[in-house]
């Protein structure tokens, strides 16, 4: 097999907490990302999925150096990015882009879309005027904007079009990589589908790989090939898109499987909801063994005193879970919406 495009080993970020006082001594951490591992193949989507605060958007800010990492590698394309210089790191920048969640407040409101998404080429090429000013007309057109729309100010467009103006700035240099960061989190529901239409079109035309971010599930099976599951800081799944939508394993993706509305009314009545009780421990201190156990119905002593392993229980599939959820076994509701008392 080849080598993947990006390959993330061990990778740890974590946020000091400064106390009071003259010299701001840290006085604790916050472990916004606890040691992950994935690879993304050339060309392939990985999906990230997790609750608000799992760490979803610091892992994809700290591949891409926006936020320094602790420690852990991230390799791209056979480069080392954590020891990577800065005039290095900016000639990465034509390989690897970022679109945000927030199309407005990516964009620079002072300026004109023609200078927003001919920025890059200022920076990173020697085209002219002239040369640029097409580029970009292209490029609008690439993402189905008008050319006569480069005149306009990002507060003159809609959410869609205003991240269209940022997915256009984002394969400006003809990225081989990009961090996809809840792209389509903030639109309203009418426009998500046309903004994920363009990125599948754009990806297989120019055969980019994606890191989408997002916690809506049925949007990540629509884009996704591979799909991890987060949680406070942890990858507790990740594998094929089928078998992890098909037959989750572990009791968090059970859980967020069955918070996914289904179309047909008849089966959305009779399928059973899984509701998980109680918050999201605190990242400054998370639980000991598996983190997951605080709020899971399968929880036993082991979990609180070892931290499981991302292990193949089912085929395609690695699940960190020392009591994994069978293909075949029935999630029943009375038996998940109580927490374990035995940790």
């Amino acid at each position: 097999m080849s080598e993947p495009l990006v390959r993330v080993t061990d990778l740890v970020k974590h946020f000091p907490i400064e106390g009071d006082g003259f010299f701001k001594r840290v006085v604790n951490q916050v472990q916004a990302v606890s040691g992950i591992s994935f690879d993304i193949a050339r060309g392939e989507t990985l999906g990230l999925v997790g609750e608000s605060g799992s760490g979803k958007s610091t892992t994809g800010r700290a591949i891409l150096r926006l936020h320094e990492p602790t420690s852990g590698s991230v390799v791209y394309d056979g480069r080392e990015v954590t020891e990577l210089s800065n005039p290095d790191l900016q000639r990465l920048r034509q390989d690897v882009q970022i679109v945000f969640q927030d199309p407005y407040a990516s964009l620079n409101p002072k300026l004109p879309v023609n200078d927003i998404v001919g920025e890059p080429f200022v920076i990173h090429t020697s085209l002219s005027s002239k040369e640029r000013k097409r580029e970009v007309a292209q490029l609008l057109a690439d993402v189905g904007l008008q050319p006569e729309h480069g005149n306009r100010y990002p507060h003159e467009f809609s959410g869609g079009q205003r991240q269209r103006i940022g997915i256009a700035r984002a394969i400006a240099l003809d990225p081989d990589f990009i961090v996809l960061d809840e792209p389509v989190s903030a639109l309203d529901v009418s426009v998500q589908a046309g903004v994920v239409n363009l990125l599948r079109r754009i990806q297989r035309e120019r055969d980019i790989a994606y890191l989408f971010i997002a916690h809506d599930l049925s949007v990540v099976r629509h884009v996704s090939d591979r799909v991890a599951v987060m949680y406070l800081g942890k990858i507790v799944e990740i594998g094929d898109r089928p078998p992890l939508y098909q037959h989750p394993a572990h009791p968090y993706t059970r859980a967020l499987m069955s918070a996914v509305p289904i179309a047909d009314p008849v089966r959305e009545r009779e399928r059973e909801r899984i509701v998980l009780q109680g918050d999201v421990p605190s990242p400054i201190d998370p639980p000991s063994g598996c983190r997951f156990r605080t709020r899971c119905w399968r929880a036993t002593e082991r979990c609180a005193e070892e931290e499981p392993e991302l292990l193949e229980h089912t085929p395609g599939l690695l699940t960190a879970c020392h009591h994994p959820i069978a293909p075949d076994e029935i999630v029943r509701r009375r038996d998940a919406d109580a927490v374990a008392t035995t940790v």
